[in-house]
């Protein structure tokens, strides 16, 4: 008797996924049955002893526009249709660092390979199927902030590209943006920074990134949802008495 074939696994690609929320997601997104492309600059040491199972790595540098052109190119020839597209790729200069140099490099991570990898959807999705872009942005984006300026000026310009791209792709692609305040404290915040960010929400608490994952599963299994920011902000933007 011949077996039944296998249906092949659609495949996610996240970009910027080596580590924290985004490596969280890939996994995640494995155990969910997809199989898993992430992007990261350099291979990681940990991953020698615990290969990633699951989950294949394609390295990219998006801080050029040839570093751009060159991860598309090869994408292009996996020849393997995507269902979805998650950029999460990012970066982080500190204001007091930040030159024209570096404001450049922050553009080309957060707005320009979004950009360029979204205009070429028409070689990396299956046709007819359903697909997704999905833009990892920032909760003080969305509002601004008196520090992180630079930051934040890109990932809002990552916000706008949301909109302006589910307009473009509809209804072929639906194009939404995740927008997370605190997540994940950093192993070296002080008692005192954490408590300082717990309290900027009604809700107090650091939700790890479980939540991030929810939010993505959320976006790729509704048919009706485009052109859409998901704020996880834990209630950040209510007013304190």
């Amino acid at each position: 008797m011949l077996k039944k074939q296998e249906k092949p696994k659609e495949t996610v690609l996240i970009t910027g996924a080596a580590q924290r929320v985004g490596l969280y997601c890939a996994k995640k997104l494995v155990a969910a049955g997809y199989h898993v492309v992430i992007t990261c600059r350099r291979p990681r040491s940990e991953w020698e002893a615990g290969p990633l199972e699951g989950i294949e790595v394609m390295l990219a540098n998006f801080s050029t526009e040839q570093g751009i052109s060159s991860f598309i190119r090869n994408l292009q020839a996996r020849e393997q249709p995507l269902r979805a597209i998650i950029h999460n790729a990012s970066t982080w200069i500190d204001d007091d660092l930040v030159d024209g140099p570096a404001f450049q490099q922050l553009c080309m991570v957060h707005m320009q390979a979004p950009y360029m990898i979204n205009m070429a959807h028409a070689s990396l999705f299956a046709a007819g199927g359903p697909a997704d872009i999905i833009h990892i942005t920032d909760h003080d984006a969305l509002n601004g902030a008196d520090d992180h300026i630079a930051y934040l000026a890109t990932k809002a310009g990552l916000e706008n590209l949301t909109r302006s791209f589910a307009m473009r792709l509809a209804p072929s692609v639906k194009v939404n943006s995740i927008a997370p305040a605190l997540i994940m404290f950093n192993d070296g915040d002080s008692e005192a920074l954490r408590a300082k960010l717990l309290a900027r929400s009604r809700l107090g608490l650091e939700p790890g990134p479980e939540v991030v994952y929810q939010a993505v599963q959320y976006v790729m299994n509704n048919p009706y949802i485009t052109g859409t920011c998901l704020d996880l902000n834990g209630g950040g933007t209510l007013k304190f008495a």
